[in-house]
């Protein structure tokens, strides 16, 4: 874990907003492409990994990360994907199977470490980046606003001059869109895990 990591999550632990507005920038898409290849939703990926991230402002002050921040992030939503799983299972009583993927090869893709990691990172991030490209005009321009701008749904709306709604719309379409287009991806990079580490 380098000095800046280690700066960023102590930002996470005083409650920084610039910290938080890190893990969207840098994680958000990643971690709800990843919630979407166990739940297989995409607005419930996205619910899951908002509701992650308020667990953890909420949890600061005794949040104790002694790993890369990203592995701790995948790990975090891969168990609320598998609790989110079995909590439906109890619920309805029917058979389902989700692909299990030791934690140990699911963290040696997310740790920063393993050269392969790096390599798979960077093309991960750019393929994000090619597919956000390849949105909706207005659907791109409110994804972004919302990720990359850290802007609430009410100033989007203000600032494109668009309802609440429309701005919900465009977010969950965009989440939508990105899931599946990054879903094989993402996959291959999950069952490659298996196979090179």
């Amino acid at each position: 874990m380098d000095s800046d990591e280690k700066q960023i999550i102590q930002g996470l632990k005083d409650g920084d907003n610039q910290a938080y507005k890190y893990l969207y920038d840098r994680h958000y898409v990643l971690l709800c492409n990843i919630a979407f290849t166990y739940l297989n939703d995409a607005q419930l990926s996205q619910m899951l990994v908002d509701d992650m991230i308020f667990h953890i402002y909420e949890k600061r002050e005794t949040l104790f990360i002694n790993i890369s921040l990203r592995a701790y992030l995948v790990r975090s939503v891969r168990n609320r994907c598998i609790s989110h799983l079995r909590s439906e299972y109890e619920k309805r009583e029917i058979n389902f199977s989700v692909v299990d993927i030791p934690e140990d090869k699911l963290l040696s893709i997310a740790d920063e470490n393993y050269p392969l990691a790096i390599l798979l990172e960077k093309e991960l991030e750019m393929e994000i980046q090619s597919a956000i490209a390849r949105l909706p005009s207005e659907c791109r321009k409110v994804f972004e606003k919302s990720r990359y701008e850290g802007l609430n749904y009410e100033t989007i709306a203000k600032e494109l001059n668009i309802s609440v709604n429309t701005v919900k719309y465009h977010i969950k379409n965009a989440i939508s869109r990105l899931s599946k287009e990054l879903d094989k991806y993402l996959l291959a990079i999950l069952l490659s895990s298996v196979i090179i580490f």
